[in-house]
């Protein structure tokens, strides 16, 4: 700004001014000359009856378009208001942002007032005013930047946040909602076509998505694959799945990359505002915790304060769940599996159970899932092949020679893929001392499927080993008859789904005739799990099913009992 002194020097006048004269005329010339010697646009304005006038302007206020008579300047125009304010108060120096032209050619000025004395009758004052525009529309440029995604051009993550909370005021949230989408199969695009048709494929989703939307309709591309859409939804709920129902029919064409058609469907999940939301942020993570949910179940989901309870239930049995790990406070039971045609029980299945610091015994149906998703199904996994190894010992020992059962122990999809399973199973039998022939390792069709390269090859070092391998809940899964052909499989276990209920339902018969013809054209053993009643073990076996597993033949049971209950069966 322009420094006092000079301010002070440029104003002074004495208190009444004189009528125009050669004087006065040679006291405004040299002001004019002293204000051609700013750097920034400057005039002397005086005020006379109420009407503003220019008494010296310079070359750069004149350049900046603001005229060197008062009655036309636009400045004055514009700043007449705040310059007679100005007169009338008792400040000496005032300084404001001012925003000048039209939105296509906006000019940003900070503007001061400054004046020697508020003496009565002395309307005098100097403005001068900074041109920012430059500055403003750089930083303009670099908050656009920092708001949109390169890539689409939409709307990122941040600037998604500012436009919620631009559009959401209170009392009016409930007339919003967000809806996060998820593509599904873009990881396989990307991994098998390259990061250029990824990128080429997101551009086309985002104009498709773009096309079904509304035109307040806010869209953005949050990360990867994931887009969000913040809507308006004054009918409620029923406008929120419309808006979902037509980007579904949107991404319903195939989309043609290079020589290939790909197909791209999508989860979405939509979370809906209320007048006690803390940010947009909170809108955000709802819908996708609603995403989540969307697909595990193919359908578009919303987002209830009862689902996000149950997940901080989840976390709260993943919390305990890791320390009873830790303290090594879990246990296995063991569930006979017998054979058919003998009764004699062959193998037990090893089932953990978790008695959590309440008192309250859980079944593998309730933290299983957890320990998958929070990735504690590594070191349970290896608890669980330590201890089963451990009771085989045990039995062993109280037989005094190796028992003539195995142990059956799961391998889930994600021990799989991040534990190494060989080394881990070998390293077990020596702790203890056990043959690997007393130990059977089940895999489920949806494990082998999720990388066939990768499991077979554990497959068949475990099988090197002389462990028997068996493929649980077969048919419930996507099966593929070339994995059965080609891994070292030796039982299959058709799962309870198709054997419970198989005696009145001809359709579950047929599956589970076809299951044992195929087990006995590929010289494999069948185990079908949930028998419970004796005519439905009688019809297995009469079909050629090998053994059988479910409450007729035992409940899980702790280690003493089952091998009580070995001991009196095979006796």
């Amino acid at each position: 700004m322009v420094p006092l002194e000079l301010s002070h020097a440029l104003i002074s006048t004495p208190p009444h001014e004189p009528a125009p004269g050669p004087a006065v005329a040679c006291d405004v010339a040299a002001s004019a000359a002293v204000l051609d010697l700013m750097p920034i646009a400057a005039a002397i304005v005086i005020q006379r009856s109420g009407e503003l006038e220019f008494a010296a302007v310079n070359r750069l206020f004149r350049k900046a378009g603001f005229g060197s008579v008062a009655a036309d300047s636009s400045m004055a125009r514009l700043l007449g208001p705040q310059l007679r304010r100005f007169f009338a108060s008792d400040q000496t120096h005032v300084e404001i942002e001012w925003q000048f032209g039209d939105e296509v050619d906006c000019r940003y000025f900070r503007v001061s007032f400054a004046r020697r004395s508020t003496v009565p009758g002395v309307d005098r004052a100097l403005v001068s005013l900074i041109d920012q525009t430059a500055e403003f529309r750089t930083e303009q440029s670099l908050r656009r930047e920092m708001m949109t995604d390169s890539l689409t051009g939409l709307c990122n993550r941040s600037g998604f946040s500012d436009a919620i909370e631009g559009a959401i005021q209170p009392g009016a949230a409930a007339k919003y909602a967000v809806l996060a989408i998820n593509l599904e199969r873009f990881s396989r695009v990307n991994a098998c076509m390259g990061g250029l048709a990824g990128d080429e494929l997101l551009i086309s989703v985002a104009r498709r998505l773009k096309g079904a939307l509304r035109g307040r309709d806010v869209l953005a591309r949050l990360n990867g694959d994931e887009f969000a859409v913040l809507m308006t939804a004054q009918g409620g709920a029923a406008d929120a799945f419309q808006v979902a129902k037509r980007i579904r029919c949107a991404l319903a064409s195939p989309f043609r990359l290079s020589d290939f058609e790909i197909r791209v469907d999508c989860a979405i999940g939509i979370a809906f505002g209320s007048d006690d939301d803390g940010d947009g942020e909170d809108l955000v993570r709802n819908a996708q915790f609603a995403l989540k949910r969307s697909k595990q179940s193919g359908r578009t989901e919303t987002y209830h304060a009862r689902a996000f309870d149950v997940a901080r239930k989840q976390f709260g049995m993943e919390t305990g769940l890791r320390r009873a790990i830790e303290s090594e406070a879990l246990t296995l039971h063991f569930q006979p599996i017998c054979d058919l045609a003998t009764g004699r029980i062959v193998s037990f299945e090893a089932l953990a159970r978790w008695t959590d610091e309440q008192g309250v015994c859980l079944s593998p149906d309730a933290f299983i899932p957890v320990a998958e998703e929070s990735g504690l199904i590594v070191p349970l996994g290896r608890w669980a092949m330590d201890e089963a190894v451990r009771t085989l010992a045990a039995w062993n020992d109280a037989a005094g020679k190796p028992c003539d059962v195995r142990i059956a122990v799961n391998l889930s999809a994600i021990q799989l893929q991040r534990d190494q399973i060989p080394s881990m199973v070998r390293a077990a039998l020596d702790r203890h001392g056990v043959s690997s022939n007393q130990l059977t390792l089940e895999l489920t069709e949806s494990a082998i499927g999720t990388d066939p390269d990768h499991v077979a090859r554990i497959m068949t070092a475990l099988k090197d080993m002389g462990a028997t391998l068996a493929m649980d809940d077969f048919g419930t899964g996507y099966s593929n008859l070339a994995h059965l052909q080609r891994l070292p499989i030796d039982l299959l276990k058709i799962d309870r789904s198709f054997v419970s209920g198989m005696l009145a339902d001809r359709d579950k018969l047929a599956i589970v005739r076809a299951i044992l013809s195929l087990a006995s054209a590929l010289g494999m053993t069948t185990i079908a799990e949930g028998v419970e009643a004796l005519d439905l073990a009688q019809r297995l076996a009469a079909l050629g099913c090998t053994q059988g597993q479910g409450f007729l033949f035992g409940r899980p049971l702790d280690r003493d009992r089952a091998y009580r209950l070995m001991a009196e069966r095979n006796a």
